[in-house]
């Protein structure tokens, strides 16, 4: 335990992630996992940003949305994943206070953003099926980037003034937190700092971040499905559920996750449980996105086919 005598106490400075229990095969399994989620996560976000950016059909609001949202899991992954296979190979296994500090700060703003950008997907999707007249107009290039921005700040903004508080706690008693990264709930209860007014905080800073943004969403489908019910035709109500289905299935995963995370009054639950909804917030879900949009998406699945023919053509030229 890296630390300063002081008081007759030992002030923390660096921390041993615990990571999961189980035997060295298990463990080894566990990080060929995560690294294999990992380089996926990493590959399909970044095709999904390019194959916005090279057709012009998918040049609007839901997929400059998607492009953002894809941006986001590449950093939010990559805050965590690393750290985590480095755990689990028992590399790196200490972290610093500030490293931790930046990790949580991180985590939790990007896990912010994207509550912040799904709520202005499902915005985006209710005025694209609800007010199709006027959906140009309602959702231009400024507002879909205003939206964007709003957004990415909120995340941080609504974040910063909780990692102000956590800054001034103090650690002075063990210093291994039970998880395979600085995850809020498993730090702050090494702390030997009154931590209620932190814990309150991030009780309401994860209220109206989590549950503002998720009551816009399930109010936004709620009219969409009022919407398409009354729609006569079987096609036509089937080509306007097709156009926001992935998303709504994104929105599920990633929200239920979220609530069961931090929208709880206290420490008290179990950390096993923390650790297992983390991996699938953090890991799983960044993995699932790209591929649920892809699957789901009929605009997206044309994009691909296009790239695809054109990089066979291309191949068979060289060939012949």
């Amino acid at each position: 335990m890296a630390g300063t005598k002081l008081r007759n106490q030992t002030i923390v400075q660096e921390f041993i992630l615990l990571g999961f229990p189980g035997t060295w095969y298990f463990q080894m399994s566990l990080a060929m996992l995560f690294s294999v989620t990992y380089i996926l996560t990493i590959i399909g976000n970044i095709c999904i940003i390019a194959l916005v950016r090279t057709h012009p059909q998918l040049h609007t609001p839901m997929y400059f949305f998607l492009c953002n949202l894809s941006f986001l899991e590449i950093w939010l992954t990559t805050t965590s994943a690393p750290k985590a296979i480095g755990v689990m190979l028992s590399t790196s296994q200490t972290i610093s206070f500030t490293a931790c500090l930046m990790q949580l700060f991180f985590l939790t703003s990007l896990g912010g953003t994207e509550c912040f950008l799904l709520a202005s997907m499902a915005y985006d999707r209710y005025l694209a099926i609800c007010h199709p007249l006027h959906y140009n107009v309602l959702m231009n290039n400024t507002i879909t980037a205003q939206l964007a921005l709003v957004s990415w700040l909120g995340g941080f903004l609504a974040i910063a003034v909780l990692a102000a508080l956590i800054s001034k706690l103090s650690f002075c008693g063990s210093n291994i937190i039970n998880h395979f990264m600085c995850h809020m709930e498993s730090w702050i209860v090494l702390s030997c700092t009154d931590t209620h007014v932190i814990e309150l905080t991030m009780f309401i800073l994860s209220f109206i971040v989590v549950i503002v943004s998720c009551t816009i969403t399930v109010v936004s489908y709620i009219c969409i499905i009022s919407t398409i019910s009354r729609i006569p035709s079987a096609q036509a109500w089937q080509k306007a559920f097709s156009t926001c289905s992935a998303h709504l299935i994104v929105v599920t995963l990633w929200f239920g996750s979220c609530i069961i995370l931090f929208v709880k009054p206290s420490t008290t639950s179990t950390l096993d449980l923390n650790k297992t909804v983390t991996i699938f917030s953090t890991i799983i879900t960044p993995l699932l996105n790209p591929f649920i949009y892809t699957l789901r998406n009929k605009e997206v699945k044309e994009a691909l086919g296009k790239t695809f023919s054109g990089s066979f053509s291309g191949f068979r030229k060289a060939l012949y």
